[in-house]
């Protein structure tokens, strides 16, 4: 299998003091691997060493020791940055240059021509919604939503085969938000490996293939997400939608974990399948009916706070 990213006991280790003579590890030993053509995503609290993560793979600072490859080429390599976009959780930019000026610029440093800079620019520009009124003004009177519009165009600029972007919705409002996941949604439709990281649980859910859960620098979980979410023995089962029978009429029946709303009752039964069944029939005897049977799985949440939790400090 090749892999877009591999991590391989990567270690990060930061002097502090005036001295410079105490230690703290912002990432420890963390050993990962990510398929191309996915979306893969890096999940941790404040501190826990996502945005080291990338800056380590992006060489804007370096390992203390471990190593790492990107696209099957150790990072050293520069060369490889020509086959990846990257755009940080704060991008900054010239203030006195246009969104438009800004394009065709990272369009010259990656040797467009005249022709392809100004396709390019246009190109994108509409691709991440930046209204084309505002194209032509300096980005100093940008808000951080149009910044992170900015950023995450010029990181696509040279047709990358894997684009990392640190916390890509900051400063969105929820329109420019599921823009911006239809938008990363598309770049694994075209092959393109998107390796993100994010606080907002409910984007990685609906967007990841896969993710890895850092806490305090450590390595707490990774896989396929829809595996994680399921692979949780105290929470398997099944949760049942029912209409036309009664709270009081079921529980006289069964004793199972009952819900009520307006648009009918919700049962939960745990790890037996017996029980589903009983609940089915139940309903059917009592003049019911079941609309909806479907497998209980953990909340990307939930994972979240269990794994960071086991985590040993």
């Amino acid at each position: 299998m090749e892999f877009a990213i591999e991590l391989e006991n990567l270690t990060k280790d930061y002097k502090i003091g005036f001295w410079k003579k105490k230690t703290v590890r912002a990432l420890d030993g963390l050993t990962l691997r990510v398929e191309r053509g996915q979306i893969f995503g890096l999940l941790g609290a404040n501190g826990a060493g996502k945005t080291t993560t990338i800056k380590l793979l992006m060489r804007l600072i370096f390992p203390t020791y471990g190593k790492a490859q990107i696209l099957g080429t150790d990072i050293s390599d520069i060369r490889v940055h020509s086959k990846i976009g990257y755009c940080p959780e704060n991008p900054y930019f010239y203030d006195y240059l246009t969104a438009y000026e800004l394009m065709i610029y990272f369009g010259e440093l990656f040797g467009l021509n005249q022709s392809q800079r100004k396709k390019k620019a246009e190109e994108l520009l509409n691709l991440v919604g930046l209204d084309e009124t505002d194209w032509h003004k300096q980005m100093r009177s940008y808000s951080k939503g149009m910044l992170q519009r900015v950023g995450l165009a010029q990181s696509l600029i040279n047709d990358p085969e894997i684009v990392f972007f640190d916390e890509p919705m900051s400063g969105l409002d929820p329109i420019g938000r599921r823009e911006v996941r239809e938008l990363i949604a598309s770049l694994r439709n075209r092959g393109i490996t998107v390796f993100m990281s994010t606080h907002i649980l409910s984007d990685i859910e609906v967007l990841c293939d896969s993710v890895a859960i850092l806490r305090k620098g450590k390595l707490a979980a990774t896989g396929k997400l829809d595996e994680l979410l399921f692979d949780s023995d105290e929470r398997q089962g099944f949760e049942i939608s029912l209409k036309g029978v009664g709270v009081e009429a079921l529980k006289k029946e069964i004793n199972v974990e009952i819900a009520e709303k307006p648009t009918g009752l919700t049962v939960r039964v745990y790890g037996r399948e017996d029980e589903l069944e009983q609940v089915i029939s139940i309903t059917k005897r009592l003049g019911g009916r079941v609309v909806a049977v479907q497998p209980i799985k953990m909340s990307l949440e939930e994972l979240f706070v269990k794994e960071t939790k086991n985590v040993e400090n």
